[in-house]
């Protein structure tokens, strides 16, 4: 208890040092058209089967990025099939660049989708779709991997989400308002269906991906998203790929502990903040 509400307090605590720069966000900018998705073509829309979507990002020509509990049902606490997971190559309005199955799904051995813990868990809450097939088109460049970033940095972050469902909206400027063990604490705008959206680091002209949303919060009123920390897990991830490819490892499935809290509500409730799953 006294965890949560230390982190309360420090959420409540970096918004108001963040203030002034919070309320100069840009706010977000749709990107209905060709023109406007330009550069972002990347970012795409992951539809798990008919349970919703999720956000995801290239970081190579088969393999995406988005959060790890978009891999599990929210009504059975189980992961998805991936034959269920299709990865839509920047989606808008009704049509897709590219459209490809997932045949693998990688996440780190240290995320539990049901944790008691759900603090810890953000901090893991990680996952690799590798496709069926690579996406090699000349509109489509994945991302790099950035970082690190730090608190009063501005980022910069693409996503769907329930109100914006049928095209990515864009979000050039928002604050790193602090940083916890394995997470950055963001006053990006989210929403459900945000999940595994990229984070940017837009520093000179190129787009890099720092942090993965995991999840929203509500701290003192004021909305801020947690984005995961890819530097310290990235290539550890990228091994473990790797590794299930090459079945030196097996990819453990995750578990779902009796009476755990379904984590697309609100996970913890305490001291005024309040954490939900986008």
């Amino acid at each position: 208890m006294r965890r949560f509400l230390f982190l309360a307090l420090a959420l409540a605590a970096a918004w108001a040092a963040a203030g002034a720069t919070a309320r100069a966000d840009t706010g977000l900018r749709a990107l209905d058209t060709g023109d406007q998705s330009r550069g972002w073509e990347a970012v795409g829309r992951l539809n798990l089967g008919d349970r919703g979507f999720c956000t995801a990002a290239l970081i190579a020509p088969d393999v995406a990025l988005t959060a790890a509990h978009c891999l599990y049902d929210k009504e059975t606490g189980t992961r998805f099939p991936v034959a269920k997971l299709e990865f839509l190559a920047d989606w808008r309005m009704g049509r897709a660049v590219a459209y490809r199955q997932v045949k693998r799904a990688v996440i780190p051995p240290e995320y539990n989708y049901a944790a008691a813990d759900k603090l810890d868990r953000v901090g893991h809450d990680l996952a690799l779709v590798q496709l069926d097939r690579p996406i090699q088109l000349p509109s489509i460049h994945p991302f790099a991997v950035g970082g690190p970033v730090h608190p009063g940095q501005t980022v910069g972050v693409v996503s769907y989400a329930q109100d914006r469902a049928d095209a990515p909206s864009l979000q050039r400027a928002c604050q790193v308002l602090g940083q916890r063990p394995g997470f950055f604490v963001l006053s990006c705008d989210i929403d459900f269906g945000s999940s595994g959206a990229p984070v940017f680091e837009l520093d000179g002209g190129a787009a890099r991906i720092v942090a993965v949303v995991s999840a929203k919060a509500d701290a003192g009123g004021q909305q801020v998203a947690l984005g995961v920390d890819l530097g310290s897990q990235i290539g550890a991830l990228e091994a473990r790929m790797r590794q299930i490819e090459a079945g030196t490892v097996m990819q453990a499935e995750g578990s779902r502990m009796p009476g755990a809290l379904d984590p697309h509500e609100t996970v913890l409730r305490t001291g005024g903040a309040k954490f939900l799953r986008p």
